[in-house]
């Protein structure tokens, strides 16, 4: 009988997970896995936990609760020389990387259904300064509400939460002067943010990095460069329609290693989460955990052979 173990955070989605875990166990078991479960205690136990089933040979590690407790899961299992499958259902507020990979958002014990008939796919993850990430990394001032929300506020308002938080922030964004090397390219100048994306699912904006591969080598790299708070405001709305990647303001690429140094205070968002200060060094890791999609997604992620793709580049670099 294969194994699986269940890492979920008992806080995420108003505690709506752990009050549907009988019924979630229940389906596991149904699908022919000894089923097993964790609730994280705080910071950094869902590394500790996907180390451990990594280490006692579970064949499926689920991570249960927001992009956070993905992200620290991803972090446990990166690590690991051998590294199990990685199943999501989506417990959070935004649940970026499952929208991106197919997994519903509204309903668990649909998430759950999905997992267990969906397809495994290799994927491609992010190292920076010997953290990991599986959806976004970036920086400037915007990329910083996803951790600035109070964990109350997330529980209550949800989604809203994060808008109300990036109004509040938006007379205070100010740019700062960057300077990015990606795979032989350099950018100098001064930015509003960066974002470096394996996933076209970013802040809740699906069409964000348009392009985006999720198991092709390469990151999507977009960046801001210093514009008015109007022009701001504009490209936001162009960005739901991923109109914004043919602005003069924008450099929306693909790059397999970046550098950003600054000589400002820039912070580091990886996965909606704090990941230090700048600099930092961004490497592409190819295909290298496998994940469970839906059938769909799955299809528009068919194994790719060889790194050719890497050749392939979208670029609008008016610097």
């Amino acid at each position: 009988m294969k194994r699986a173990r269940i890492i979920y955070n008992p806080t995420s989605g108003r505690e709506a997970f752990k009050k549907q875990l009988p019924e979630v166990l229940a389906k596991f078991e149904e699908a022919g896995y000894e089923t097993s479960c964790h609730a994280t205690t705080g910071e950094g136990d869902a590394t500790n936990a996907a180390k451990q089933a990594a280490e006692r040979g579970f064949d499926l590690i689920i991570a249960a609760g927001g992009d956070g407790t993905v992200n620290e899961v991803v972090n446990g299992l990166a690590v690991m020389e051998n590294r199990p499958t990685l199943g999501i259902i989506p417990v959070g507020t935004t649940n970026d990387f499952a929208r991106a990979i197919g997994i519903p958002r509204d309903n668990i014990l649909h998430a759950v259904d999905t997992l267990l008939n969906g397809v495994k796919r290799k994927i491609d993850i992010g190292k920076v300064n010997n953290q990991y990430f599986i959806n976004i990394a970036g920086g400037g001032k915007l990329t910083e509400l996803t951790y600035d929300v109070p964990s109350k506020l997330k529980t209550v308002l949800g989604q809203l939460a994060y808008y109300l938080k990036g109004i509040e922030m938006l007379p205070s964004i100010h740019p700062t002067e960057v300077e990015i090397e990606y795979d032989g390219k350099l950018f100098q100048g001064e930015i509003m943010l960066f974002l470096i994306s394996l996933t076209n699912s970013v802040g809740g904006f699906e069409k964000l990095a348009p392009d985006s591969i999720l198991n092709d080598g390469m990151f999507d790299l977009l960046i801001l460069k210093k514009v008015s708070l109007a022009e701001f405001i504009r490209l936001a709305s162009l960005a739901l329609k991923g109109e914004h990647i043919h602005s003069e303001n924008v450099i929306y690429t693909k790059a397999n290693r970046i550098k950003v140094k600054t000589e400002d205070k820039m912070q580091l968002n990886l996965d909606g989460e704090y990941g230090g200060l700048l600099p930092a060094e961004f490497e592409n890791l190819y295909q290298y955990i496998e994940i469970i999609m839906s059938k769909e997604k799955a299809e528009k992620n068919a194994p790719i052979e060889g790194l050719s793709s890497k050749s392939k580049s979208t670029e609008n670099e008016t610097s």
